[in-house]
């Protein structure tokens, strides 16, 4: 057995999790904050049995697509200390941060 666990943007997380549920898998859904924007995501745990595990992955790798967006970063105005202006950036949001880990005894109690 094994465990995934998946860290998506929130953006993609109820479609990542209504897609599982679907297919017959179970998800148990955490609320989490973090990366270079701040902005929310949700860690997903997926507890699936060897053979599934490579269908799993697929959902979460087709429904999590990398995608760009526009961020302003704060960039120093010259000359005036402690001073900052937003500045436009591009960055690569979305995708999935994905653990496979070895399930070594599971209980449903």
């Amino acid at each position: 057995m094994k465990m995934i666990i998946a860290i998506v943007q929130d953006e993609d997380s109820q479609r990542v999790i209504a897609t599982l549920m679907n297919e017959g898998y179970s998800v148990t859904k955490l609320a989490t904050t973090g990366g270079f924007l701040r902005v929310g995501n949700t860690t997903m745990m997926i507890g699936v049995d060897d053979e599934k595990l490579d269908g799993a992955l697929a959902i979460i790798e087709n429904v999590c697509k990398s995608r760009k967006q526009i961020a302003t970063s704060p960039s120093p105005v010259a000359g005036i200390t402690g001073m900052y202006v937003p500045y436009p950036i591009e960055v690569t949001v979305g995708g999935a941060t994905v653990f496979v880990l070895n399930v070594d005894q599971f209980k449903k109690m």
